[in-house]
């Protein structure tokens, strides 16, 4: 046996394509049912660099409660229909757009601005991509944010989402290009 042999890296893979069949739970971007009381939607389109929808991405979300609590504990990604958890997966369907159903999330920190964390993931990306969506109602706190305010004015409205006649947000993804949203790198 030789023991010199230099072991030689895995090459990467692409991220996707995903398919339907494979999600394993349903309304899984229903972090509280539709209708319950403070309960908002959080829909988008995901767009390629060529400004196209992709119609096979997969979006997870993770914020805290409306009073800025992040839950913690074990078992708390509970899937009962009542208690909140504050993580989603929703499948992007044919036409690009995704939804979720949650709360809006409270600032974790006192005067810190609401967001919630978003990982995308999506054919042709060797890793999952992760960034932010802000609400879009304290301006203070939003030019507080360490991030938001180490950004130049137009990449920070990549970040922010657009409130909703109905007190929804809408808040789309672009993975390259013009207005391409901005990502954050984890190391």
């Amino acid at each position: 046996m030789n023991t010199t042999t230099k072991l030689v890296p895995t090459p990467g893979q692409t991220v996707g394509p995903f398919y339907g069949y494979a999600l394993p739970y349903e309304k899984d971007n229903e972090l509280l049912a539709p209708g319950s009381p403070g309960s908002i939607r959080l829909q988008g389109t995901v767009y390629d660099g060529a400004g196209e929808p992709i119609p096979d991405a997969i979006l997870e979300i993770w914020q805290p409660d409306a009073e800025g609590n992040v839950v913690q504990r074990t078992g708390s990604l509970v899937r009962d229909g009542y208690t909140f958890t504050g993580w989603g997966r929703a499948a992007v369907g044919h036409s690009g757009v995704y939804t979720f159903t949650t709360v809006n999330p409270g600032p974790t920190e006192q005067g810190g601005a609401s967001f919630i964390s978003v990982a995308v993931f999506a054919r042709g990306l060797m890793n999952r991509l992760f960034t932010r969506v802000y609400l879009p109602e304290n301006g203070e706190a939003l030019a507080k944010d360490p991030l938001l305010s180490s950004l130049d004015a137009d990449r920070r409205q990549t970040l922010i989402a657009r409130r909703d006649a109905d007190g929804g947000l809408t808040w789309d993804i672009r993975l390259q290009g013009e207005n391409e949203t901005v990502f954050l790198d984890f190391q």
